[in-house]
């Protein structure tokens, strides 16, 4: 496999949504390509010849991606009232910008729903419409993630123009970006970014492959990596980072999860459920335990260590 191939990613690993976008390239430029499974349309699971996925909503009984449907749902519930709990502490540093994170997964989890739900017919140009739309959301929101990693770090004064007007600005390119080349890939507006791949069952996308794994990844260590400095180095203290380790060990038992364990489950559940709902409650936690990590190194006082003014609450 290649850099950039999603070929594995679209046959191993069940309701992965870019696999949406692919199905589309495949569908115009080589309908040879789909076989089994993928072959129907009205049927076809998330994937491209998936080794096992979630047929489509009411065909064979399939009752969709239900599991991660109610995922989803209880996670929307979750992460609204984080945000309200985060927009009560007025005078904490970098209230806003989290605030903006918060909002940003909070949109996720509905395009989500419906991009790994088996709920839309393949090939369609709304499911197309809304998979551009949450890639582009997912990479926007790993540019705020890092956004609120450097807010923390004072640069700037959080809440200000020089920090908000940056922060929206960036979430906008990135989340134009994600959707443009999404688009691009589906619908093959240009050669440079949505021509077809070479071999067509490759289904290869370079630019895609940096936006939905190389992005994320960069920005969550990054994140991680400038947390640890203000909260050792800065703060003097350790009792916030093990929330920081926390989240990143939930996020990344959240892609295990969605990777190695989610066909183990499809299959388990003679399809009729997969991994996905597994990674999304991880996620979300994840999530949770970063704004615990937040409300922390807010606090008006640290123990005995005396106060510190740039992180009042």
């Amino acid at each position: 496999m290649r850099f950039g191939d999603f070929q594995s990613l679209c046959t191993d690993t069940p309701s992965y949504p870019w696999c949406n976008l692919f199905y589309r390239q495949l569908l115009r430029a080589s309908p040879s390509t789909l076989r089994g499974i993928s072959a129907e349309r009205e049927a076809a699971p998330v994937g491209i010849n998936p080794n096992c996925g979630i047929p489509r909503l009411n065909h064979e009984g399939s009752l969709s991606n239900i599991a991660n449907i109610a995922a989803c749902g209880v996670s929307v519930f979750f992460v609204v009232f984080l945000i309200f709990v985060c927009n009560r502490r007025k005078a904490a540093v970098g209230r806003i910008e989290l605030r903006s994170l918060l909002i940003l997964y909070l949109i996720t989890l509905p395009l989500q729903l419906v991009t790994t739900g088996s709920l839309l017919e393949q090939g369609s140009t709304a499911l197309v419409a809304v998979t551009a739309v949450h890639a582009g959301a997912v990479v926007a929101l790993f540019w705020s993630l890092l956004a609120n990693a450097i807010v923390a770090t004072q640069i700037v004064e959080d809440g200000t123009l020089s920090s908000l007007v940056p922060f929206h600005i960036f979430t906008a390119i990135t989340l134009g970006v994600g959707i443009y080349i999404s688009l691009d890939i589906a619908l093959g507006v240009t050669n440079a970014v949505g021509g077809i791949s070479n071999p067509p069952e490759s289904l290869r996308s370079i630019a895609l492959f940096v936006l939905t794994s190389i992005w994320p990844a960069f920005c969550a260590v990054a994140y991680l990596l400038i947390m640890a400095y203000i909260v050792l180095r800065v703060l003097n203290e350790t009792r916030p980072m093990w929330y920081y380790i926390l989240a990143a060990t939930l996020f990344v038992l959240s892609q295990l999860a969605w990777f190695l364990l989610s066909r183990v489950i499809c299959k388990g559940s003679n399809s009729k459920i997969d991994g996905s709902f597994v990674a999304t409650l991880l996620e979300t936690a994840a999530v949770g335990v970063l704004y615990l990590a937040w409300k922390s190194i807010t606090e008006e006082t640290w123990d005995d260590d005396g106060y510190y003014p740039s992180y009042p609450s």
